[in-house]
């Protein structure tokens, strides 16, 4: 089955760039493109596509707010392109529940594994990307500004649920997990559906988070 991609940039050229790249991969199809957020959220709603490719800064309604609707609504995984400033923008794409974040300077290679990682259920794109937006989002200043997480949320979970929760907050993918705690991958995936669910979290990202400021994952 092909990957159903939507993909949303208000800059045609780019838009048109990250489309052309993903026609000429194996095994993904471009169902439709977006030039705004209401956009994207209209044609995720009639297109239901896998996956929707996101710029965090469009017209009309801003890649965030977009996000949040369509995860919201279950309508498809979000991928978010960001210039990786680490502003509101990022961290709001995140509370609104993002598979995941590419860097626009991309390579083509690394948009085509990032779709496809998305697609397999695994949110955490790049290591050094998804590590360094944990680690910021978890700082000491960031963290001053959000409410306190209690360890007491983590009473809903298995140990081995928790075990999971914490690879989660490594930024380690389904395999890795599933090589550290000697497992098999689909019952790791399904964990870490588990755990989104009795957490009442929209992505693995914000898993990962969570796991950060529970202080489960030591940060260097």
């Amino acid at each position: 089955m092909n990957i159903r991609v939507l993909v949303a940039e208000d800059q045609a050229a780019v838009r048109s760039g990250l489309v052309l790249i993903l026609r000429s991969a194996p095994g993904v199809e471009v169902v439709g493109e977006a030039a705004d957020g209401e956009e994207a959220v209209r044609l995720a709603r009639v297109l239901r596509p896998h996956l929707v490719v996101m710029d965090v800064q469009m017209p009309r309604l801003d890649g965030v707010s977009a996000t949040r609707q369509i995860t919201s609504e279950q309508l498809a995984d979000v991928l978010v392109l960001t210039t990786f400033d680490l502003d509101e923008y990022v961290f709001g794409a995140l509370r609104a529940g993002a598979a995941g974040f590419l860097l626009k300077d991309s390579e083509a290679a690394e948009l085509v594994a990032a779709v496809r990682t998305v697609a397999r259920g695994e949110g955490l794109i790049s290591p050094a990307v998804t590590r360094r937006l944990i680690a910021e989002f978890a700082r000491p200043a960031a963290a001053a500004a959000r409410p306190s997480a209690d360890l007491a949320v983590l009473d809903v979970l298995t140990r081995r649920e928790r075990e999971v929760l914490v690879c989660l907050g490594e930024g380690l993918a389904n395999a890795e997990i599933a090589e550290r705690l000697h497992m098999a991958e689909a019952t790791v995936k399904t964990h870490v559906s588990r755990l989104l669910g009795k957490l009442e979290l929209r992505s693995r990202l914000q898993a990962a988070v969570l796991a950060q400021e529970l202080g489960l994952v030591q940060t260097s």
